[in-house]
Order: C-alpha cells, then sequence, then structure tokens
C-alpha cells in the first residue's frame, strides 16, 4: 500500500524492487512538481537517510506500506522565512557580544562566538539566496545590494582577523555589521511577503 498525503494511490509496493524506485515514481507525477517530501514513513515507523541513497537498500520485499507526507515549497518556503528572521536576530545579537568581548580583550571566548556567527552568516546568505531567487521577481537590486554588502564586510573582517587587530574588528562589528544586519531585517519582511503571495496565488491556483 502506498499513500501520499493521506490519500491511497493505485500504485502498489510489489512493482517496485526498492524504496528509493517507490520515491521516484511519486514524485515523478505531476501533481506532486511544486511539492517538496517531509517525512516518509515505512511500515508506520519514520524512515531518514543516513547516507544517500539510503532509500535504495531498503527492498520492497520488507515493506508492506509505505506513507509519503510532502508540503508545498511556498508553505515549506514559509516557514523557512520565519526561520530567516528568528537567525538575523541572532546575528544582531552575537555581532554585539562578539564586539564586546573584543573590547574587553576576551579573545578566546570572542573568537569562538566569531566563528559560529560566521557560520551562520554563511548559511544565512546561502538560504536568502535560494529564497529569493524562487520568489522574488522584482526589487531584487535591495537583495543584491544589501547581500553584496554583507558578503563583502565578510570578507573584509576575515582579513583583518588574520592580522588579529582585534579591536578594528570589534569596530565594523559594531558601526558597520550591526547597521547592515538591521536592513537585512527589512529583505528578510520583503522576503516573506513575496513567500506569503506565491503561497496564496498557489492555494487558489
Amino acid at each position: 500500500m502506498i499513500i501520499v498525503d493521506g490519500q491511497r494511490t493505485p500504485l502498489e509496493v510489489h512493482n517496485f524492487e526498492n524504496l528509493e524506485q517507490i520515491i521516484e515514481k511519486v514524485m515523478a507525477d505531476t501533481s506532486m512538481q511544486s511539492r517538496i517530501v517531509t517525512d516518509v514513513l515505512i511500515n508506520n515507523e519514520a524512515f531518514s537517510e543516513i547516507y544517500p541513497h539510503q532509500a535504495e537498500d531498503m527492498e520492497a520485499s520488507y515493506i508492506d506500506r509505505v506513507e509519503i507526507i510532502s508540503v508545498h515549497t511556498s508553505e515549506m518556503a514559509q516557514s523557512i522565512t520565519r526561520e530567516l528572521y528568528k537567525v538575523v536576530s541572532l546575528m544582531a545579537t552575537a555581532g554585539r557580544q562578539v564586539a564586546d568581548l573584543f573590547r574587553q580583550a576576551d579573545d578566546a571566548q570572542a573568537l569562538e562566538l566569531y566563528s559560529d556567527l560566521l557560520e551562520v552568516n554563511r548559511d544565512f546568505m546561502n538560504m536568502v539566496g535560494v529564497l529569493r531567487n524562487e520568489f522574488v521577481a522584482n526589487s531584487a537590486m535591495d537583495f543584491d545590494v544589501s547581500l553584496g554588502d554583507l558578503s563583502s564586510l565578510f570578507s573584509e573582517m576575515i582579513e583583518i582577523q588574520e592580522n588579529e587587530d582585534w579591536i578594528l574588528l570589534a569596530d565594523l562589528l559594531e558601526y558597520e555589521y550591526l547597521p547592515l544586519v538591521e536592513k537585512t531585517k527589512a529583505i528578510v519582511a520583503q522576503l516573506r511577503e513575496s513567500v506569503k503571495a506565491s503561497a496564496k496565488k498557489n492555494s487558489h491556483g
């Protein structure tokens, strides 16, 4: 038995060799084009891949029931934009903390937090980039300028870090990075609106 989003399908498990084939067949259906699989249940137990293509190793002979749960990409994007807002707030808080720690000459603690900040920043930029390409047709200029500023500022900060000029790094964080993060909040809000509009269009479409 193969169930997709609560509906039983005419597909039968025994017609496939393994789980990967089943998922590929389900996703090839036109109704799944703009959807992302969030959960796969095998015999009522959650399945998640520990290594790539693990689904291929899950033979159909062991499976009685497959349930696939999916969401629309715009729905998924909405939850991501909600997370992004939290991330921006986190970036602002962490940026301020790092600047303070450098000024207090607590370099070890500051550097530890600073490397976390770099990572969060990188993930944030990637995610915003993906969503922007997918959902923002207009006002792309604002996005590009702010993301470009953030990107070049980080390159500058990495250079200063290599020179171990912590006070200058603290200044950059406080006077350039933090205002830029505030500006980025507006971008995330804009992104959220675009995603929301897209979700609305899809629910009517």
